[in-house]
């Protein structure tokens, strides 16, 4: 157990010290030990913290809940990670909102350089269990974390694909890492763990509480480059995170639906709003974000997409041969008149096609 650890999980049980606060306080004093040894005066000048709070961190006492958290951490190969620290989820600290402390358990990279959220209601079709799994598939050869809450619905869906294609998955929690909610997907916790995690802001007994879901959503909002919607109603959770991905200035896309289908009201309400990309594809995506590895193509002349006089044709084909070819050897070989050899050679260089070098040397452009 260290200092630094106490002090850090201790910032985050004082009353009315939220992440913002904390952000503002650890700007100024740096560790979180400093703060809780800062003059009450000094504490107060901060904006945004003022006589209570300040009042609140220098009467905190409740050091033996965080002692007790370190103990648990360390039983169980948790993983805490304060904001100031190397090892935070480096996409989070843009969100003006970041947790304080995180706590993970896994083996997947959070700072993988692809990552992708996807979301959607509890009370999927098959529509949206298909494009689900099609995506995730089509994402394999990737490189790309797939990142989820565990709910039930799209995002189990998301989880399990992810698993069954041996792509990294993380799934972010609304209570602490003692539990599982809903308790039918323990089983698949566990092989998430096996290459992915389990990511939460929550401390030990903390239950999954209605209100701590959206704390949840915007984590998932913020750990990823991108989030995608498959299907939700107008309104609700994933909406909720949709918002925060766009307020992030996150890539966000929807999965377009039918209409008529409430499962889809939410996507298609978010591409109207033009907040969202309609997603049409692994592939257009991919190329939205920047992420679609670039094809070997061979390389073709400019000669093929110009028409060429047969003067031209006969000194392309010289310099096809060699990397540059002089002016003497295009004239010995191309058996044409000096004049025509010229004129040629003025043609195929204002077009691009040939490129004039020192020494009279020519070589295709």
């Amino acid at each position: 157990m260290t200092n630094d650890l106490l002090y850090q999980i201790s910032l985050t049980l004082v009353n009315n010290i939220g992440s913002v606060q904390a952000k503002l306080l650890l700007e100024h004093f740096k560790t979180a030990e400093a703060i809780f040894k800062a003059k009450k005066k000094d504490l107060s000048l901060i904006d945004g913290i003022g006589e209570i709070r300040a009042s609140q961190i220098k009467a905190f006492d409740n050091f033996s809940e965080a002692e007790d958290e370190i103990k648990f951490i360390e039983k169980h190969h948790i993983q805490p990670l304060f904001i100031t620290e190397n090892n935070y989820p480096k996409k989070l600290l843009h969100c003006y909102d970041a947790p304080t402390m995180l706590y993970y358990r896994g083996t997947a990279d959070l700072n993988n350089k692809k990552t992708i959220s996807i979301i959607g209601t509890r009370s999927n079709t098959d529509y949206g269990k298909q494009i689900t799994e099609t995506i995730v598939e089509e994402l394999q050869q990737h490189n790309v974390t797939i990142v989820s809450g565990l709910a039930f619905g799209i995002d189990a869906i998301a989880h399990k694909a992810a698993v069954k294609n041996n792509l990294p998955t993380i799934g972010v929690l609304a209570h602490g890492l003692d539990s599982i909610y809903p308790a039918q997907h323990k089983s698949l916790a566990k092989e998430m763990l096996l290459n992915g995690g389990l990511l939460t802001e929550f401390k030990k007994n903390i239950k999954a509480d209605k209100h701590n879901f959206p704390r949840r959503n915007r984590i998932v909002a913020g750990i990823a480059d991108a989030t995608i919607v498959i299907e939700t109603a107008a309104s609700g959770g994933s909406m909720i995170t949709a918002e925060l991905a766009y307020n992030y200035n996150r890539d966000l896309f929807a999965v377009p639906g039918k209409v008529n289908d409430s499962k889809s009201l939410g996507c298609l309400k978010l591409i109207q709003q033009n907040k969202a990309t309609l997603f049409t594809s692994v592939e257009q995506m991919l190329e939205e974000l920047g992420w679609q590895e670039k094809t070997k193509t061979v390389k073709k002349q400019r000669e093929l997409f110009i028409e060429l006089s047969a003067d031209e044709k006969i000194i392309i084909d010289i310099i096809k041969a060699k990397d540059a070819v002089g002016i003497d050897e295009i004239f010995l070989k191309s058996n044409l008149s000096s004049s025509s050899v010229a004129a040629a050679i003025l043609n195929l260089e204002l077009q691009n096609v040939l490129i004039g070098m020192p020494g009279k040397m020519y070589k295709i452009a």
